[in-house]
């Protein structure tokens, strides 16, 4: 993103005498969050932005430029991750409920968009569905992100839009795990309690920051950038993916999952 934004932080944070660990600390927020943003590295939630604002008798000038400032199209607690995700070189997803946006077929994504509460209008789903299906052109890419999916063997079952809609879904993931630049796992319902039970996980890894993670539960979600809970985040990563089926194993049950909702070769 341009700098500008995060350079008028800066200057802000200096002719108020404070250093990132100050400000960090009034705005209850993590010194290298605070980096990142002055360097243009990370865009600020909107929460973020007040606080910073709070923090440095701004009124609400950060709010109100918000780089990118969300449309609608995504979830308020999603919109810091938009930007990351593009940068991001190495991604590894864990989906509890649902296939993860970046592999969403246009019927599931619209199924799932569409169970939203309150309802919305259909041109408003419209526009959430383009917005998630544009999240996926980072895998045209031939060579990053490198994307590894670790699915609960209930996003599989759950028929979320249908048989036809579910067999269409499973048989594009199955497509998109040929390559060797994107894996898929399956956390079999045999192997009981797993370590990522709590909710969704990403992990991302850049060239020029370090690894974050975002946690997401219902209707909430959240960046997480200390080095600590994301070693953590990784750590029980690692071993629900090092319980699940192995590659080929995961894949036959896909297709075998695609079968039954009445998918043909």
């Amino acid at each position: 993103m341009s700098n500008t934004y995060g350079d008028w932080l800066k200057a802000q944070r200096e002719a108020a005498a404070l250093t990132q660990q100050e400000l960090a600390a009034a705005a209850i927020m993590t010194r290298s969050h605070i980096s990142h943003i002055e360097a243009g590295r990370r865009i600020p939630s909107e929460e973020d932005a007040r606080r910073l604002d709070q923090a440095l008798n701004t009124g609400n000038v950060l709010s109100s430029f918000l780089p990118g400032k969300n449309d609608g199209t995504v979830a308020n607690h999603f919109e810091p991750v938009r930007p990351l995700e593009k940068q991001a070189t190495m991604i590894r997803e864990f989906a509890l409920n649902f296939v993860p946006g970046l592999l969403q077929t246009e019927r599931y994504a619209r199924a799932v968009l569409g169970s939203a509460f309150p309802p919305t209008s259909d041109e408003e789903r419209d526009k959430n569905v383009v917005t998630r299906l544009e999240r996926a052109k980072i895998l045209d890419d031939p060579v990053t992100p490198v994307v590894w999916v670790l699915l609960d063997e209930g996003v599989l079952r759950r028929p979320v839009g249908g048989p036809d809609v579910m067999a269409e879904q499973l048989m594009h993931i199955v497509r998109l795990a040929k390559t060797e630049r994107i894996r898929v796992h399956v956390m079999p319902f045999a192997l009981g309690l797993h370590p990522l039970m709590d909710g969704m996980l990403t992990l991302m890894w850049f060239d020029d920051q370090p690894p974050m993670a975002y946690s997401e539960g219902l209707s909430m979600g959240k960046v997480q950038d200390s080095p600590s809970t994301v070693w953590k985040l990784q750590s029980r990563y690692d071993l629900a993916l090092s319980d699940a089926l192995p590659l080929k194993e995961s894949q036959a049950l896909l297709r075998a999952t695609a079968k039954e909702y009445g998918h043909h070769d």
